[in-house]
């Protein structure tokens, strides 16, 4: 990660689902090596992302800050425009031979709005690279102490703000993550199918509830809500 480049290189780093203990050791290995901390929101205080590496690094609070704010919509071309600009702003930085880490939760493969900044400084031939980081469900299912799946078992993650109708009808362990909003309807569509479900709320941070059964779980569970089917 040195040498001949003159332009920084860009880090999708994943800190995991809540716990600070959960960031990888490599995760850690990054913050320290970068210049410029990506961090979504308009404020560093707002961002859960930025608490959980704040807590696992303190260190971080020293460094260069770059907000990535993104609205909160489903219209591509808005969101588009938007990636283009925090890329651009990215970019900035690159070539001014900082190193930036974006910071995201969970695992920067998994539904991450970084991934859109990755790849558009890719395409425009910046040097890239994401570090994995403890994926949301995987956090759930050891709050529960079981596996996700067993053997031939099938593992389906569902957006659940999409809908779900479909997706219950699927084989296996069913994960329906970014319910938001939708969460009581996405709930109710699992209880009146007679799947078995399990439903946590704020894994790993502040507040955090586990209910084994789904119906348990209150109607405004939350935004960072997961039900697990099975």
């Amino acid at each position: 990660m040195t040498g001949k480049y003159e332009k920084g290189l860009l880090f999708g780093v994943g800190v995991g689902p809540g716990d600070p203990e959960l960031i990888t050791v490599k995760a850690l290995r990054i913050l320290a090596y970068c210049d410029v901390v990506g961090i979504p929101g308009k404020e560093p205080s707002q961002s859960v992302a930025y608490r959980i590496a704040a807590a696992a690094y303190p260190e971080i609070c020293g460094k260069e800050k770059l907000m990535l704010e993104t609205p909160m919509t489903k219209d591509y071309n808005l969101l588009n425009r938007n990636y283009d600009e925090l890329a651009s702003r990215a970019e900035e930085e690159l070539n001014r031979g900082k190193n930036v880490a974006i910071l995201t939760l969970g695992d920067p493969t998994i539904y991450s709005t970084c991934i859109y900044i990755i790849r558009r400084a890719a395409a425009h031939g910046y040097r890239t690279q994401l570090v994995s980081g403890v994926p949301s469900f995987c956090a759930v299912a050891a709050k529960l102490g079981d596996s996700l799946a067993d053997r031939d078992t099938q593992i389906h993650i569902i957006p659940a703000s999409y809908g779900t109708e479909e997706a219950l009808a699927l084989p296996g362990t069913k994960i329906l993550m970014k319910a938001g909003k939708t969460i009581h309807e996405a709930k109710c569509a699992v209880l009146e199918g007679g799947f078995e479900a399990s439903l946590a709320v704020n894994c790993g941070m502040p507040g955090e509830q586990i209910y084994e059964d789904a119906a348990d779980a209150p109607d405004d569970a939350g935004y960072y809500s997961m039900l697990i089917v099975r």
